[in-house]
């Protein structure tokens, strides 16, 4: 049976809500902006109204009002773009139990077979559903597999549903620009177009050899989602995606201009990474670090851990050893990621070698085992590390909102 998937993409999510909550502002041009002092000055999402004066998600604040004077930018409400996800999510379930959230907005739902009419009915009964219940729009794409689907939606905005067949679909696709498929970004769509493939026709057409000796297996996916090859399924909506990495980052309200000021930094990411493995079961068995100058470029560096461990202190010492090894300061620092990679299940048998300490990296799990009990007990900030315990003025006081992201695409 030939699948039927819908790939549901709500409009301008964030600034839809604003403008629904607050009928003020609709049909003037709105944006939603992040803090400033918390060095996210940027715009987040904007309404068509502000589109139509070339404002783009991602740029600063004063250059979308160099734009349009007229600009109203509204702070973000996070909690609730949350609620309106979830609502949407729920719209979504009365359909099928396969429904795959990718990010807040977007959700793929596999249709196939389903008693309430073919895709592209049950796609415009969920359109004004959306309009009818929450107020909001979305365009959907439908197709018979997830990455046209999804290029549909992104065909026609806003309220559109567009409808890519199997049996036509490359007379509908073919002639777009790479970019515009699924794991084409940026990079990509530059080394593509440096031998003369820039529409996804072209990618589908172009030699296998010579894409996986440039881009590696993920570039040979593109050519299979190119030739509508790709098979991925939908996955249940409680489906929980294998962990492969704990991280966490920050941007930071001022430069980090000392090596000090990295270790402080570092030490307070792991501790979240820390808790979050044990949360998992997991143990890390490497480090990665992600560091962006004020000039927004970013390296990035990573290295093995033995024995594994899930101590925070182990990690960020790592992370910090590897930062002192790496960086070499020609500019200032503006933001920090350090990430836990290689990642085993805590119970998983692990080959020693001559040279790790078993013991001190059992007595630091041990104790923080300990902490982490009394941060359930008495609240995350009640006990710290002494090199954090002290206010640090540079990192930003925003809240942090986490977003399920897809199981990937890769079949």
């Amino acid at each position: 049976m030939q699948r039927t998937i819908l790939h549901c993409d709500m409009n301008n999510f964030y600034a839809s809500v604003e403008c629904m909550l607050d009928q003020s502002l609709r049909g003037h041009p709105v944006a939603v902006g992040g803090d400033p002092e918390n060095r996210h000055g940027i715009i987040l999402a904007k309404n068509y109204e502000a589109k139509k004066f070339g404002i783009q998600t991602g740029e600063a604040l004063w250059q979308a009002r160099n734009k349009c004077h007229n600009l109203i930018i509204v702070p973000p409400h996070y909690e609730q773009y949350m609620k309106y996800s979830r609502l949407a999510h729920e719209i979504y379930l009365d359909y099928t139990n396969q429904v795959e959230p990718y990010g807040m907005d977007e959700c793929w739902l596999d249709v196939s077979g389903s008693i309430r009419g073919s895709g592209e009915q049950i796609g415009n009964e969920i359109r004004q559903r959306m309009k009818d219940e929450l107020g909001l729009t979305i365009s959907v794409g439908v197709s018979f597999n997830k990455v046209f689907a999804k290029l549909g939606s992104d065909m026609k905005k806003p309220d559109a549903l567009t409808l890519i067949p199997k049996e036509t679909f490359r007379e509908i696709v073919w002639d777009l620009p790479a970019s515009d498929l699924l794991g084409v970004g940026r990079a990509t769509e530059e080394m593509l177009a440096n031998y003369g493939i820039r529409t996804i026709g072209a990618l589908a057409n172009a030699s296998e050899e010579l894409i996986r000796r440039k881009l590696g297996k993920c570039g040979v996916a593109c050519i299979r989602f190119a030739q509508g090859l790709d098979n991925s399924r939908v996955m249940e909506y409680d489906y929980e995606s294998p962990v492969k990495s704990v991280g966490h980052g920050l941007t930071t309200k001022a430069d980090l201009e000392n090596s000090a000021e990295v270790w402080a930094l570092m030490l307070a990411l792991s501790q979240d990474i820390g808790h979050k493995l044990r949360k998992y079961d997991k143990r890390a068995g490497g480090v990665q670090i992600d560091i962006r100058n004020n000039q927004l470029k970013t390296k990035q560096w990573q290295c093995k851990l033995s024995p594994h461990t899930n101590s925070a202190a182990i990690i960020a010492k790592a992370a910090y050893t590897l930062f002192e090894r790496s960086y070499s300061w020609d500019y200032p620092i503006r933001s920090v990621t350090v990430r836990a990679i290689d990642l085993y299940a805590a119970s998983a048998p692990e080959q020693l070698d001559m040279f790790g300490n078993v013991s001190v990296v059992d007595k630091k799990e041990r104790l923080e085992s300990v902490v982490q009990e009394i941060h359930r007990r008495f609240g995350k900030n009640s006990i710290l590390p002494a090199t954090i315990s002290r206010s640090l003025p540079k990192l930003p006081t925003d809240r942090e909102v986490e977003i399920r992201m897809p199981t990937g695409m890769l079949s």
